[in-house]
């Protein structure tokens, strides 16, 4: 159990604005992939029972959940137990977990992805990863097999273009299952983000090179979902201190700053209601001080935070949300720095469906079990078998 005080007069518990919503706290479910999606066809998870009772175990009245990454169409991921928002049958799925969230006064928002070269061709019907260019991964894919056996096929400008319209169809989708807006992933080394880093993609047209170059599809994506559904109903989600899928670009703080400036410069009709950014101590393989340690010596980054990026986009009038290793001890100190607007929390939200209140009351957290995140027999092993807290 980790203990900590109360945390109910603490800036976690001031109620904020995103967009048109009125958040009672600032204690956010992080997206975080779980993979019970129950499958109907080759590519396509629809949203079942274990899901509306895994989302609405963990809704609070006035708190906002991001849900795990969603597909935006057939074989944008392809990985087991993924679900979609491209089919009737998974927008009803979602519908009844946005009605589920909302009976207990909660908001939530649907991750929406496509993760390019990051899973592979037994998972996409046999079809050739694409990405911004055809550098493969290192390593190998979930199947097994190594990335380099198949490289990625480089986006044509219509692939883009169609995909960009993809993603602005999945938001509509999106809406139409009852979700209160969209967060388009652009971080973690899925699709968007293999066009911001500088060593995967090495294009020589208009979306490669620069930096102005490299943001502009992540940037079409944004203003068109932002057309599709409104700008009050969309977040999007960067890293830009991340190592994961093979991403290491050249100049993190310079390009990530563009990045932010431009989100910061929008017209009020295409500006995002939030920012999400992944704190530069998370790492999917390295520890905290592992990480820090290799961005400043091997990457050879100073400045390592979010700071600089916050205080842009700030500056814009976006919402911050800042995501990674917080816990009862570290959250509310980020909010009362002004380091964000809100705080998200993935691990500790699997194993304390009630979240919000343990951290209001001082109530110990229970210790989530890393073995179940993904892939447990049975399904709900590790994903709605954690109980609140008895009264």
């Amino acid at each position: 159990m980790t203990t900590f005080a109360p945390l109910k007069e603490t800036k976690l518990f001031y109620p904020i604005k995103l967009g048109k919503y009125e958040l009672q706290h600032r204690i956010v479910q992080a997206p975080c992939t779980r993979m019970r999606g129950v499958k109907e066809g080759d590519g396509i998870n629809v949203p079942g029972d274990l899901m509306v009772e895994y989302y609405s175990q963990r809704a609070s009245k006035g708190g906002l959940q991001i849900t795990e990454a969603t597909d935006i169409s057939l074989y944008a991921s392809g990985y087991p137990g993924i679900p979609g928002i491209f089919s009737d049958s998974q927008i009803a799925g979602w519908k009844r977990v946005t009605d589920a969230v909302h009976a207990k006064g909660g908001y939530i928002f649907l991750q929406i992805w496509h993760t390019g070269r990051a899973s592979p061709p037994s998972f996409r019907g046999g079809k050739t990863p694409l990405s911004s260019s055809n550098h493969p991964m290192d390593g190998a894919w979930l199947d097994g097999v190594n990335c380099d056996a198949v490289p990625p096929k480089p986006m044509t400008v219509e692939e883009i273009q169609a995909t960009v319209q993809e993603f602005a169809q999945a938001a509509k989708n999106a809406v139409q299952a009852g979700f209160d807006g969209v967060e388009i992933h652009s971080a973690n080394g899925y699709l968007l983000e293999q066009f911001l880093h500088d060593n995967v993609n090495d294009r020589t047209d208009e979306y490669g090179g620069s930096i102005e170059n490299r943001a502009k599809f992540p940037l079409h994506v944004l203003k068109a979902v932002c057309d599709a559904i409104g700008s009050d109903k969309v977040g999007i989600r960067l890293s830009p201190w991340n190592y994961f899928q093979s991403t290491r670009d050249s100049n993190r703080l310079k390009n990530w700053t563009y990045i932010s400036e431009q989100l910061a410069a929008l017209p009020a009709a295409h500006k995002p209601a939030y920012v999400h950014m992944v704190e530069p101590r998370f790492d999917e393989v390295l520890d905290e001080q592992a990480k820090i340690d290799s961005l400043a010596n091997k990457d050879k980054q100073t400045s390592i935070s979010l700071a600089p990026f916050r205080e842009i986009l700030q500056k814009g009038d976006i919402l911050f949300l800042s995501a990674g290793c917080f816990n009862g001890e570290n959250a509310a100190p980020k909010l009362e720095s002004g380091g964000a607007d809100l705080v998200g929390f993935g691990r500790w939200f699997i194993s304390n469906p009630d979240l919000p209140k343990r951290l209001a009351d001082g109530i110990p957290l229970a210790q989530y079990d890393r073995s179940t995140f993904y892939f447990t027999v049975p399904p709900e092993k590790g994903y709605t078998d954690y109980p609140a807290h008895a009264a």
